[in-house]
Order: C-alpha cells, then sequence, then structure tokens
C-alpha cells in the first residue's frame, strides 16, 4: 500500500508540473443572439443530454444538444431587458426546472414597477414550443439567479439584486438576497426569505455541494468582498451570511474549486466588471494571489478539472478590449501540486466579448467543455474539449 500511495504521488506531481496543454475546438452555434446576458446548462427534453439555455436581450431561448436547434421559452416578457436564468432538475425527472429575471434596469432602484421581474417558466407537454411565465414578487435590479436545494429537501430560488432599495453608486441600503421557496403548484404563493442584507453591489454567486451529500454552500460577490451562506437548509434569516477572512476586495464574480480533495480555492474576478483575475487559497486566513491583471470588464468565470490533473483549472472570459486590443477567454493552469503557480493559455484570442460562460461535458466523453456568450461579438460558441 506504502508503494502504491508513492507511485500516485510521482503520477500527480508529473502531472502537475508537466500539465496537458489545453486544446479546444470552437464550434459556433448562433452568430446572431442580441447580448447574451446569461447561459445555464441542463436537460430541457429529457433525452439525457445536456442543452444550452440563453437569456438573450428580449427571449429566454434553448438549443438542443445534438443538433443545437433553437426554441424560444418566453419573450418580451418585460419593456426592458432580460438579464439571467436559472435551470435545474429539482424533482429528479430527469428534466430541468426554469426561472428568469427581466426588466434590467439597474439605475432604478426604487420602482418595482420599472426594476427587476421574476418569472417561474411552467413546462408545456411539448417543450420546444413557448413556457407559460408565472409572476413572483421581486426587488428593484434582478441581476443574478440560482436553484438550491436545502438539506431538507426543500427547493428555492436564491435572487441577487445588484443594489439595495434607493441605493446610489452602491450607497445605502443593503441588497435584499431573496430565496423563493418552490410550492407544489408553482402558480401559488412562494414563501419568500431574506437570506442577507447588508451587502452592496452583488454581482454573482456561487452555489456548491459542501462536505455532506445533503449540504449546500453559497458564497456571494459583492462590494465589500466575497460572503458565505454555509449549509443552507432553508431556514433563512437576515444576516446570517459570514465574512471570509482575508477576502474582503471589490469582486465581481466568484467560484469556488479543489486543490486536493481537502482543499479548497475561491476564483475571483476583481473589482465588478474587474481588470483581474485571483485565487484564494482558503484556511483559518485566505491568501491572495494575482493570475492576470490584463483583463477589462472581466464578466464570465468557472472553475472545473478541464485537463484531468485531480485540481481544479480557471477559465475566465472579458467583454471589452483589453491593453492589447483583445476580448477573449483564458484557462489558468496550476503547475504545482498545491496551485502555488499557475501558466496562461488562451482558449478564445479575440472572438467572444465574453458575457458569460459555463462548463459542462456536453458530449459524454468525460471531457468538460466550454460554452460561451458574447455581447459585442453576437455569438454562442461551444468550445470542445480536444486537451489529450
Amino acid at each position: 500500500m506504502l508503494l502504491l500511495y508513492y507511485i500516485w504521488n510521482l503520477v500527480v506531481n508529473f502531472f502537475t508540473v508537466f500539465p496537458p496543454t489545453p486544446q479546444f475546438e470552437a464550434q459556433t452555434i448562433d452568430n446572431a443572439i442580441s447580448i447574451g446576458y446569461g447561459l445555464a446548462i441542463g436537460d430541457v427534453n429529457g433525452d439525457r443530454k445536456p442543452d444550452i439555455l440563453l437569456a438573450d436581450q428580449k427571449q429566454f431561448v434553448w438549443y438542443r444538444n445534438g443538433d443545437w436547434k433553437r426554441f424560444v421559452l418566453a419573450e418580451n416578457l418585460t419593456e426592458r431587458d432580460n438579464v439571467c436564468i436559472a435551470a435545474q432538475d429539482l424533482d429528479n425527472d430527469g428534466k430541468v426546472e426554469i426561472a428568469v429575471g427581466a426588466q434590467w434596469n439597474p439605475g432604478e432602484t426604487l420602482d418595482t414597477t420599472q426594476s427587476g421581474a421574476v418569472f417561474y417558466l411552467m413546462r408545456p407537454k411539448d417543450p420546444t414550443q413557448v413556457w407559460e411565465a408565472v409572476r413572483l414578487p421581486h426587488e428593484p435590479t434582478v441581476h443574478r439567479m440560482r436553484w438550491v436545494k436545502s438539506k431538507t429537501g426543500g427547493s428555492y430560488l436564491v435572487v441577487v439584486p445588484l443594489h439595495g432599495r434607493g441605493n446610489k453608486a452602491g450607497e445605502g441600503a443593503g441588497v435584499k438576497i431573496k430565496a423563493y421557496q418552490l410550492p407544489i403548484n408553482p402558480r401559488s404563493a412562494w414563501p419568500t426569505f431574506t437570506l442577507h442584507n447588508t451587502m452592496h453591489l452583488t454581482h454573482n454567486l456561487e452555489v456548491k455541494q459542501g462536505q455532506t451529500a445533503k449540504q449546500t454552500d453559497l458564497y456571494v460577490a459583492g462590494k465589500e468582498g466575497v460572503r458565505f451562506v454555509s449549509d443552507f437548509n432553508g431556514k433563512l434569516s437576515a444576516n446570517k451570511a459570514q465574512e471570509i477572512a482575508g477576502v474582503n476586495l471589490p469582486t465581481g464574480e466568484v467560484r469556488l474549486g479543489n486543490i486536493s480533495k481537502k482543499q479548497k480555492f475561491l476564483a475571483t474576478i476583481e473589482p465588478m466588471h474587474g481588470t483581474a483575475v485571483a485565487v484564494y487559497t482558503l484556511g483559518p486566513a485566505a491568501t491572495r494571489q494575482v493570475l492576470d491583471e490584463n483583463l477589462k470588464e472581466g464578466h464570465a468565470l468557472a472553475t472545473a478539472d478541464l485537463l484531468g490533473l485531480g485540481q481544479d483549472q480557471v477559465v475566465a472570459g472579458w467583454r471589452l478590449p483589453n491593453s492589447d486590443n483583445k476580448v477573449g477567454i483564458k484557462i489558468y493552469v496550476p503547475t504545482h501540486a498545491n496551485s502555488t503557480q499557475w501558466q496562461t493559455y488562451w482558449v478564445d484570442d479575440n472572438t467572444m466579448a465574453t458575457e458569460d460562460l459555463q462548463v459542462q461535458d456536453l458530449n459524454a466523453d468525460g471531457k468538460p467543455d466550454i460554452i460561451a456568450a458574447g455581447r459585442a461579438t453576437k455569438n454562442l460558441k461551444i468550445y470542445w474539449n480536444r486537451s489529450k
């Protein structure tokens, strides 16, 4: 057993010091999107293949895995733009439940008729047809949303506005991060809780399985850094989110990654619509390491083991030309077993003004692929993982 342990460590160290070169083959599946505000991945039609869902400017759409044919879920739900989408199989029937956010008007922080909207989409018999939109109560400036399963078995939609009510320039009332409990009949009233209400300019959130099978943790990025909600259980109250020592710089994007089975890191884009990709090794006090400082309006982030290293890599995208006059997507690969050294590679060199991206194995080959939507470039692409 001791010999096997040493052999395993030699293998791990070899592939972290000499990692495979990332190789991705780009496929454009739509070259005429409007903005591409947000992406989600999930099985819409129950064929056991993950589909691509997109919140575009006026339409919520999905692309069927295989032929990538485009179908409209809902359109023109509000006067102003759509902004976010959440999709997850909550009842284990093999098909996703979908919620969406719209009426994107970040300058209006008081009037709920002019800013923000939340809808649950009711599935029709034929998912390629338009879905019924059930309107839910909301705060102004709805910006991001994710489904969350609690340890008690309930399903919740967590919605993160950009501002608190009446906020101006990130000052004023705290953001009310809301959790909506999915009822048996989605057309009935949804019990709603305030999860946290002291952060300002909250931009995105991460939802991750915790240390036990029934534990779910949340990380919220905002003006004050990253806040942590441990062991989401449905019994929600204001100010439950905790500070993370050492992770207090203004942050726009956050994702949790694995260094090993026992060691985690946070990846961030700093500040909101920022220029820097950083990683924080988590511990009693997190230690920060900057991977890149040449983004412009960094707006998309993911962590995943795309190269089979046994530890996660970081994928980041930005939407405005940087100091080299380029937009794109990069992957940051650890070259040391404890992720203290990283190497950078291009995934997309100047053809993707990245508004959002997701990572998912779309073709069941065991290698995660990258899916990205471009704002100025008006495109939706799959980057097939051909790394060896």
